[in-house]
């Protein structure tokens, strides 16, 4: 087992295909790829790269996530603030408790890590 993963587009493992439930979806049809490249053995902690194609959907974190965009162009809104318009070298983090939604307005590629809720206490995340 090696301690060390580089993020690397040209060795990608097989993708999952997925998209938002359909009540969440406001406008668009939606799609997503993940290619998670590490996982815990519990599934608590996870990271790789997520892709969507344009459209805006609900959401609602109960983990926590840091991303990069790597292309494309979104906008992230959460509920009772202003729209943030997100492009390609931007860095953020989505807190357990965030809900909004998602517009991705030209096809997305984000890297991503992970901690799910149990995982996420005061010795674990960052301040």
């Amino acid at each position: 087992m090696t301690h060390f993963v580089r993020f690397d587009r040209n060795a990608l493992p097989e993708p999952e295909h997925t998209a938002p439930a359909p009540d969440k979806v406001i406008a668009g049809d939606p799609r997503f790829t993940l290619w998670t490249l590490d996982a815990s053995d519990d599934d608590m902690r996870f990271a790789g790269y997520w892709a969507s194609t344009p459209g805006t959907w609900r959401v609602a974190y109960d983990e926590w996530e840091y991303c990069t965009l790597v292309e494309g162009h979104a906008i992230v809104t959460e509920d009772g603030a202003e729209p943030v318009s997100l492009r390609p070298g931007d860095h953020f983090i989505f807190q357990p408790g965030y809900t909004g939604q998602w517009q991705v307005v030209e096809p997305v590629l984000k890297t991503f890590v992970v901690i799910m809720p149990a995982a996420c206490d005061a010795t674990s995340l960052p301040d």
